[in-house]
């Protein structure tokens, strides 16, 4: 298990990969090549992956994200300490806060 700033990240056994998402497409990458996890609407600085991969967005009782890596990978963000991660698959998770009558993803 790693954890990054407000992002959680688990490693996955692939037999646990619902199958539709072993071959689905995978989100775009942004400008500078990378897969980002999180992008902080304040400073604009991001929880994001290098490397070769796929991160597929989704719902329901799984998680929001998965991320696949085939060749392994490593998380970077301009103020934390870059996390190396090995090959496989891993569920991404937002850290959430409770608001009066609601919960919302932290924000930076």
């Amino acid at each position: 298990m790693y954890r990054q700033g407000d992002v959680l990240i688990m490693a996955v056994e692939e037999s646990e990969v619902p199958a539709p998402f072993l071959e689905a497409p995978g989100e775009l990458r942004d400008s500078r090549g990378r897969l980002v996890l999180a992008l902080g609407e304040v400073t604009g600085h991001a929880h994001a992956v290098q490397g070769p991969g796929r991160l597929i967005r989704e719902s329901g009782t799984f998680g929001p994200m998965l991320l696949h890596l085939p060749e392994g990978g490593r998380v970077v963000h301009e103020e934390h300490a870059v996390i190396a991660l090995p090959k496989g698959w891993f569920r991404v998770v937002r850290q959430r806060e409770y608001v009066p009558g609601a919960f919302r993803v932290v924000a930076d």
